[in-house]
């Protein structure tokens, strides 16, 4: 199957800016480039297509440029916001750089071949001073086009709310960003979300009023859920790709809880996985949804090129502990996060160390209301530890059992958990 053919049945097309493009996607050899803004210190997932689009390419002979923007971040994009950004100074997006640029290089080769490049467009644009920029840039904008395109005309249309300069002039600057990267690399093509299309084109439009050179661009679709809802959000809020921000556990389980209606989707957006066994899991999804295979495979492909095979594998073991396999050799930071919503009690590890009879950490943790009872749920076959059913009732936990440094965890029935602090 041809490149273009590819991205399409995966849902990566959204608008493209000529008709040729498909052809010189085929052929390989393009420099093209995907602008980020600095707002925080990490991508989120919604950013996940993008970095996979771009690793696609790279790996089809096309030169990826992660565009860097310490300028037009301390500026703001007005396309999707409803009010005006709040201002960063530079030692703040300087930081967010960094930050950025890790996780880019989990996506992409920088090492060979067509490696990657990182640049930010602060190199170029801190250097204008206002009179030359209005002189040699401003004059090849109509004002009267600028106010056409949807992001701005959205927020002038919003009763309240308006738009600033400043935010009117992101436009000339993302422009001027395409112009300086084909000047300095060749670069021929923007690759952005479809809120991108306008800026995308005034680029375009400037390469070639300033050098006489043909430049393209492609917009991919906004990632949404079957309910219409923007994909990259869970009950905790936002799901980042820094494991501070976001646990490689909490990031597993996040693609693990993707709906039917969506899997499918996003197994072809944010994987490289094979079209063919995408067709399989979809297949799998109509006869054994029970069986969530799909969701399995999404959130291990994520997880594995986010943050690597070894928190993979922590984040499938975590996971499985909520269906009742042996909970051992865990950390702290990880059975808290897998238990954090379980009723927790605190014990002195001198207790531990003495031996702690199970019977007494069934009735301190409130599981049973007598030792009594304790002990008729141990005979029954109703009490465990960490996940492994425990029938004796002279039986005495010790250091041996814990789960993690400081955790243990007892449960009755199928769901009936407590957590056990020791320290």
């Amino acid at each position: 199957m041809k490149l273009f053919d590819e991205l399409q049945k995966r849902g990566f097309i959204d608008r493209m800016t000529h008709e040729e493009l498909p052809e010189k996607l085929n052929n390989g050899g393009l420099t093209f480039y995907v602008g980020f803004d600095p707002t925080a210190d990490s991508i989120h997932v919604g950013h996940f297509a993008m970095f996979n689009l771009m690793r696609i390419l790279q790996k089809h002979g096309h030169m990826p440029i992660g565009l860097m923007g310490g300028g037009t971040g301390m500026i703001g994009d007005p396309g999707g916001k409803s009010a005006e950004r709040n201002l960063l100074s530079q030692k703040e997006i300087e930081a967010n750089i960094a930050g950025i640029k890790g996780q880019l290089a989990r996506f992409l080769d920088f090492e060979k071949g067509n490696k990657a490049i990182l640049v930010n467009n602060y190199d170029w644009l801190g250097k204008f001073n206002l009179i030359d920029f209005l002189r040699d840039i401003g004059k090849h904008f109509s004002v009267n086009a600028m106010i056409t395109r949807e992001s701005v005309k959205n927020r002038l249309n919003r009763e309240g709310e308006g738009i600033s300069y400043t935010e009117f002039s992101y436009m000339l600057l993302q422009a001027y960003d395409f112009y300086q990267l084909n000047e300095k690399y060749d670069c021929v093509l923007q690759l952005g979300g479809s809120d991108q299309w306008g800026n995308i084109v005034s680029g375009i439009d400037l390469t070639r009023r300033m050098a006489n050179r043909q430049t393209y661009g492609i917009t991919i679709p906004l990632i949404t859920k079957a309910d219409g809802k923007k994909f990259g959000k869970s009950e905790l809020g936002t799901v980042w790709l820094s494991a501070e921000k976001t646990s490689p556990y909490e990031f597993y389980q996040f693609f693990l809880n993707q709906a039917d209606e969506d899997v499918i989707r996003f197994l072809k957006v944010f994987t490289e996985l094979d079209l063919d066994e995408i067709e399989e899991l979809e297949e799998s999804v109509r006869t054994e949804p029970h069986k969530r295979l799909a969701q399995k495979r999404l959130a291990e492909e994520a997880t594995r090129v986010a943050h690597g095979e070894e928190a993979l594998e922590k984040a499938i073991k975590a996971s499985r502990a909520l269906f009742g396999e042996k909970i051992e050799n865990l950390d702290d930071e990880l059975i808290s996060q897998i238990f954090k919503d379980v009723p927790s009690i605190r014990i002195d590890k001198s207790r531990l160390k003495e031996g702690l009879s199970l019977i007494d950490a069934f009735v301190e943790s409130d599981i049973s209301k007598s030792k009594g009872q304790a002990r008729k749920l141990i005979q029954s076959g109703g009490a465990y530890v960490n996940n492994i059913s425990q029938k004796d009732v002279d039986y005495i936990l010790t250091e041996n059992d814990l789960s993690s440094p400081s955790f243990l965890i007892i449960r009755s029935g199928k769901k009936n958990y407590r957590l056990l602090s020791f320290g």
